[in-house]
C-alpha cells in the first residue's frame, strides 16, 4: 500500500494523475501484472465538480459569477451530484483493487464513511449516516442535520478512484453557491466550525490515513495485498 500526499494541487492536474494511476491499476489487474494500491490525500483550489448524474441546476452561479469567486466547474465521471472542493478541505482519493480487500462497492463506501466518523470522534464530534444518502452527517434525523463529508466514487473492474472530501477548515460560504450533493434542505459544516477553532490539516490527514488503513487491514486479517 502506497500512501501519497499531493498537498495543494489544481483539480485538473489531480484528476489527470488519478486517471493515469487508475488506468494503470486496471490494466495490470487484467493482465496479471504487479501493481500498487494507493491512498492519496490533497487539497484543491476553489472548484466545483458535477457527477455523472448531477443536475446543472444545482450550480447556482453562471460562468461569470464563478470567475468572480475564483472557482472553476468540472463535469466528472464519479457518482453523486455537485460538490465543492477548496483550501482547508481534506480530499482523499484511494485508488484500490477492492478485491484485494474482499470489498464490494457498497461495503467500500461504508468503510470510507466509518473512517471519517472515527476521525470526527477524535475531535469530540458525534457523526453518522443518513439513510438513502452517502457521506457523513451530524445531528442525523433532526432539523439541524448537516453534512461534514461528501463521498463520490468511480469503480470499474472493482478498481476505485475519486473518494471523499472532509470539511476541516473549509470556507463554508462556497457551499452557498450550490445545492450540495443535490440537497436543497441540508446544511454543511466542518470540524473547525463544530469545535470553534482551526485544526492542523497535516494532523487530520494522518488521522484519516490511519483510520482507512486500519479498516482495510481488518478486511484482510491485518495483511495488505499490494
Amino acid at each position: 500500500m502506497k500512501v501519497e500526499r499531493w498537498n495543494l494541487i489544481p483539480y485538473a492536474e489531480a484528476w489527470d494523475r488519478q486517471e493515469k494511476l487508475f488506468s494503470e491499476l486496471v490494466a495490470c489487474k487484467l493482465e496479471g501484472k504487479p501493481y500498487e494500491n494507493r491512498i492519496i490525500s490533497c487539497e484543491h483550489p476553489h472548484v466545483y465538480t458535477l457527477g455523472r448524474h448531477g443536475k446543472a441546476a444545482n450550480m447556482l452561479l453562471d460562468e461569470e459569477q464563478l470567475k468572480r469567486v475564483g472557482a472553476e466547474l468540472f463535469r466528472i465521471d464519479r457518482g453523486g451530484d455537485i460538490t465543492y472542493h477548496g483550501p482547508g478541505q481534506l480530499v482523499c482519493y484511494p485508488i484500490l483493487n477492492l478485491e484485494d480487500f474482499r470489498l464490494g462497492l457498497k461495503d467500500y463506501i461504508y468503510l470510507l464513511e466509518e473512517a471519517v466518523i472515527k476521525v470526527c470522534a477524535r475531535y469530540g464530534i458525534l457523526a453518522g449516516r443518513v439513510k438513502g444518502a452517502t457521506g457523513v452527517w451530524l445531528d442525523t434525523g433532526t432539523p439541524s442535520e448537516r453534512k461534514i463529508c461528501a463521498i463520490g466514487v468511480r469503480c470499474s473492474h472493482y478498481v476505485t478512484m475519486h473518494g471523499l472530501a472532509l470539511n476541516v477548515n473549509t470556507d463554508l460560504r462556497y457551499f452557498s453557491y450550490i445545492n450540495p450533493c443535490g440537497f436543497i434542505d441540508k446544511g454543511v459544516t466542518s470540524i473547525a466550525k463544530e469545535i470553534g477553532k482551526n485544526v492542523d490539516m497535516q494532523v487530520v490527514t494522518g488521522q484519516l490515513e490511519e483510520e482507512i488503513l486500519q479498516l482495510l487491514a481488518k478486511k484482510v486479517g491485518n495483511k495488505f495485498a499490494d
